[in-house]
């Protein structure tokens, strides 16, 4: 692993976007695996300012959200799909045919997740997977248990993911109790991860995937397995 320290939050922004800016330049028609939440919004804000600077083209850019609340809809401002818009899509030039995302409006779950997951396949696989970390260790919705489960899946959140993103809602009651999300081999497959650790609260479990045991109780501990990770922290 690639460990970097970044003096604040800022900084590490910077460093994630320049991360994620060198896999477009090396290769332009990057298939890049996308996060959301509070960890992530400084980086795309940093690439959308590389984009209008004319440093970053986007044209040829194709992309996959790790996961999406089920049972939301799209309009929904608290939608993954909302989110990367707000915060990224409607603010570069990548095509609109080339971002995907779970659809969480899915009548079928498992088909959607299915179809995800063969999606990614016939792209060639995730060249750059962006990820953050959940205070209980999650990677995507990929919450503790007792395996790592592979694939793209329907997955009940746990309460102390509820807890923690009912602060993106007026009470916890609002929260969805269930996502869509890449499995963890998904994940690894991915030739390449950028994780972003951001704020101190994150430091045990961060130390816990990274230097502890491998167990799916921690399912961010798999990291150690990848090949090419690179890990940036703030604390």
């Amino acid at each position: 692993m690639n460990i970097i320290q970044a003096q604040n939050y800022d900084q590490l922004s910077k460093i994630g976007a320049a991360v994620i800016a060198g896999q477009i330049l090396a290769k332009p028609d990057s298939i890049l695996g996308l996060a959301t939440g509070s960890t992530p919004e400084g980086t795309y804000k940093e690439l959308v300012s590389l984009h209008r600077q004319n440093v970053l083209d986007f044209g040829k850019v194709s992309s996959f959200n790790l996961d999406e609340y089920y049972g939301i809809k799209r309009s929904d401002p608290q939608s993954y799909y909302a989110f990367m818009y707000r915060h990224l899509f409607s603010h570069v030039n990548i095509p609109g045919e080339n971002i995907r995302l779970p659809n969480g409006e899915a009548q079928d779950a498992d088909a959607e997740c299915k179809a995800y997951e063969k999606l990614i396949a016939a792209s060639g696989g995730i060249d750059l997977q962006l990820l953050g970390i959940g205070a209980n260790g999650h990677i995507g919705f990929n919450e503790p248990g007792d395996v790592f489960p592979a694939v793209t899946h329907h997955v009940s959140l746990s309460e102390s993911t509820i807890i923690a993103n009912s602060r993106f809602y007026s009470s916890r009651e609002e929260v969805p109790r269930s996502a869509l999300t890449m499995g963890i081999g998904t994940i690894m497959a991915a030739k390449r991860i950028l994780l972003l650790v951001s704020g101190a609260a994150k430091k045990s479990i961060m130390e816990q995937a990274l230097y502890g045991p491998v167990t799916p109780n921690v399912p961010a501990s798999v990291l150690q397995f990848h090949r090419d990770v690179t890990v940036v922290y703030d604390f």
